[in-house]
């Protein structure tokens, strides 16, 4: 799809605005556009009297991941795992372990009764994964030397989990295959790192099953990104506008009003009216959403306030769709949308998209947004304590003042098209007030890991998410194809005064 950058009398190009740089950006990676989209009726007073359960709109997918064991015929003499080890045992062991994982994360788990113990029977197991194709395979390694029948397997072009209990691998048997697409190897005895390798099968699954919606410009039509199979439905701006126009003040607006208000730590800015035109607007994007068939939604948020269409921005709607595993994306921009979704499908828990800032003297990263889920440590966790306060930018509406732990671990991560995704890591230090400072709501610093200095941090409207997740990152971009990208961890060259 190509991109025009079009000039509008806001924008200072060379200098280019935020909004214009990220609208030219978010086309890199789509295909050629779908068959557009039929335009939807709006619902009626009595429609939109009835709730809507925002859960509904996560996708729920059906994932299969097919078990198989690999291993010499037994008994064992000599060689590593050792003539000592429990074969049948630790089958069995870690068997019920596959399956408590796989019930935890909600897909489906098949262990094949027979193992792999000679090349006929690799031979049939490749061609059955090559014609099922389940949505990945787990290989259970049961001896040192089988190696080469395990890369073998890859021939069938399903991804590939290989558990490679201690004692089963050198790590010179490793050093290309633990490196290749489609592979996520994990040897080791923590069995606890199996939940999150089935959640990154099931979240490439969520991908391919979501539709994002882009409220903003006046055309209608589909695209898809690549590699993710997810679906976009761009909408004209105005959509959104009239369904807000369209939802009465209901008992569901007071109740949304009312709990968000008690669930406060405090209340500095938003008046009762306020709240009652933040909980209309949550209405009606969960309407919207339903009316377009979609999952996620990102709009032009900023074009609505700064034309003065709306009363109030979706600060307050976006941080509740994102407490309940719904991404809802700011400024129409659609990896910032995906990279929320990232975070979401892969680790059950929020985000926050965010304008990064540098702190110079004390040499760390401010990010910061007017949009922030509140239950940073998953959705089936307590929330962190929050203010609420206006949109800063506007002084208008309802947003969110989330308080992040201090000393906590964080990663950030933005993708950048479907085959690229930036990928750092740090610790908050402080939450920040606005003011003094200027500039969004929830606003915290961090010192940031394996950058030497924080001003060089890539990337814009990059999701900052709690937990040290580095690794897990790297392991799902890994079995996808996923370029992984990280900030210089050494300074930027200093730019010589010009002659």
């Amino acid at each position: 799809m190509n991109s025009k950058h079009t000039h509008s009398s806001t924008c200072s190009c060379c200098g280019i605005s935020r909004r214009c740089f990220l609208a030219s950006s978010a086309a890199a990676g789509l295909t050629i556009p779908l068959i557009t989209s039929a335009q939807m009726e709006f619902p009626t007073e009595s429609e939109l009297k009835q709730p809507i359960n925002l859960r509904d709109f996560r996708p729920k997918p059906s994932v299969r991941i097919v078990g198989v064991v690999v291993r010499k015929k037994p008994p064992y003499w000599l060689g590593w795992p050792g003539t000592s080890y429990d074969v049948e045992g630790m089958r069995k062991h870690f068997e019920q372990a596959f399956i408590n994982s796989a019930n935890k994360v909600g897909v489906q788990f098949e262990m094949l009764p027979d193992p792999i113990e000679d090349d006929a029977a690799l031979e049939k197991f490749i061609n059955q994964m090559s014609a099922e194709k389940p949505d990945a395979i787990l290989v259970h390694v049961q001896h040192l030397n089988e190696w080469g029948r395990i890369d073998k397997i890859r021939a069938a072009k399903v991804p590939m989990i290989v558990w490679a209990p201690l004692g089963t691998v050198f790590t010179t048997q490793v050093h290309e295959f633990a490196r290749r697409e489609g592979v996520c190897l994990l040897s080791t005895l923590d069995t606890s790192c199996l939940e999150q390798a089935m959640r990154m099968v099931r979240a490439k699954k969520q991908f391919e099953l979501t539709r994002i919606l882009v409220v903003h410009g006046n055309e209608r039509k589909d695209e898809e990104i690549e590699r993710y199979g997810t679906k976009i439905r761009h909408v004209p701006r105005d959509r959104m506008e009239k369904m807000f126009e369209r939802v009465p003040v209901t008992e569901e607006v007071k109740e949304v009003a009312e709990s968000m208000k008690k669930k406060a730590q405090k209340v500095v800015e938003p008046t009762d009216e306020d709240m009652i035109n933040a909980a209309r607007s949550y209405v009606a994007a969960k309407h919207l959403l339903r009316m377009e068939d979609a999952n996620a939604i990102t709009t032009d948020c900023l074009g609505m306030v700064t034309m003065k269409t709306v009363p109030t921005p979706p600060c307050l709607t976006a941080c509740i769709f994102q407490d309940e595993g719904v991404t809802y994306g700011c400024e129409a921009d659609i990896y910032g949308a995906m990279s929320l979704m990232f975070t979401s499908y892969l680790f059950d828990k929020p985000g926050y998209m965010n304008d990064p800032v540098p702190e110079t003297v004390k040499n760390e990263l401010i990010t910061a947004h007017c949009v922030c889920g509140t239950k940073l440590n998953g959705f089936d966790k307590p929330s962190e304590p929050f203010i609420l306060r206006s949109h800063s930018e506007s002084a208008l509406g309802v947003s969110l003042q989330v308080l992040w732990k201090i000393g906590q671990a964080a990663t950030l991560v933005r993708l950048q098209n479907p085959n690229e995704l930036i990928l750092d890591n740090g610790t908050v230090t402080a939450n920040i007030d606005t003011p003094p400072a200027g500039g969004c709501r929830t606003h915290i610093s961090l010192k940031m890991d394996y950058i030497e200095e924080a001003k060089d941090t890539l990337g814009f409207h990059q999701v900052v998410f709690y937990g040290n997740h580095r690794r897990d990152v790297k392991n799902f971009c890994q079995m996808y194809g996923i370029k992984v990208i990280h900030s210089p961890a050494q300074a930027n060259p200093m730019i010589p005064m010009e002659a």
